[in-house]
């Protein structure tokens, strides 16, 4: 039996999933006698899963394996099923793009125009109380990071941001939602800014969807106790990557 093929409906949250985010979660298969197995997802609406042996496969144990994938892939569809049905998007800004002068940061050598963009989502699962939206460029030379805009609390009945919205004591935000104390130190959207000569960085937009009306943090609260409470709270969340470079 020189192979095996399992066939399965793919949505669109599996398609762009590297193959490394799927092998931690299969078990060990050395027990049914499999030398060597690959998973291969094709960049289609369906894929396929192949077993391919380079020495032998324990017939008998082919059957158990087919059910201990298939077991596996159904609960990771589950998962991003889930994760899938909130979406978010932005008419400033496409998944990929880079950012414009309008969302660089004015100042730190940037003479950008500092304007937080538009964005949008569709409605988080059940049970969702609020919304939390971050920006973070994980290429910073820090060693961890850079919080551009961390925005939380944000009623669960509102799902969008308007362009603009992230200024200091804003008016444009919803009723009580709070802006935190980004690393530019200020309690507002900061722009890009990446030092000069480095290859362009990421951006990284995130909405949170949150089984809690309030994280209850301080004020003065880190970006990081934020992230830590947002983490803790999260029912899904959505994402899209810029990139930015001088």
């Amino acid at each position: 039996m020189p192979y095996d093929v399992l066939p399965f409906a793919m949505p669109r949250t599996l398609k762009s999933q590297p193959l490394g985010a799927l092998e931690p979660t299969l078990p060990d298969m050395s027990a049914y006698g499999l030398l060597y197995f690959q998973i291969e997802i094709t960049n289609t609406w369906y894929g396929n899963i192949q077993l391919k042996n380079r020495k032998q496969i324990n017939n008998g144990g082919v059957m158990k394996l087919k059910n201990i994938i298939l077991m596996a892939t159904a609960g990771l569809l589950s998962q991003w099923a889930v994760a899938g049905d909130l979406t978010l998007s932005s008419k400033t800004i496409a998944p990929n793009a880079t950012l414009t002068n309008e969302q660089v940061f004015k100042g730190f050598g940037c003479s950008g125009e500092n304007v937080s963009p538009d964005l949008t989502w569709t409605p988080g699962p059940e049970g969702t109380k609020s919304y939390a939206v971050t920006v973070y460029d994980p290429d910073a030379p820090t060693g961890s990071g850079w919080w551009h805009w961390v925005v939380y609390d944000i009623p669960a009945d509102v799902t969008a941001l308007a362009k603009g919205a992230g200024v200091l004591d804003s008016e444009a935000l919803p009723a009580g939602t709070k802006q935190a104390r980004t690393d530019f130190g200020s309690h507002a959207f900061g722009g890009a800014c990446p030092p000069a000569g480095d290859k362009p960085h990421r951006y990284v937009f995130t909405v949170f969807a949150l089984k809690t009306e309030t994280l209850g943090v301080p004020d003065d609260a880190t970006a990081a106790l934020i992230g830590f409470m947002i983490n803790a709270n999260t029912l899904g969340s959505s994402s899209f990557t810029a990139f930015y470079g001088r």
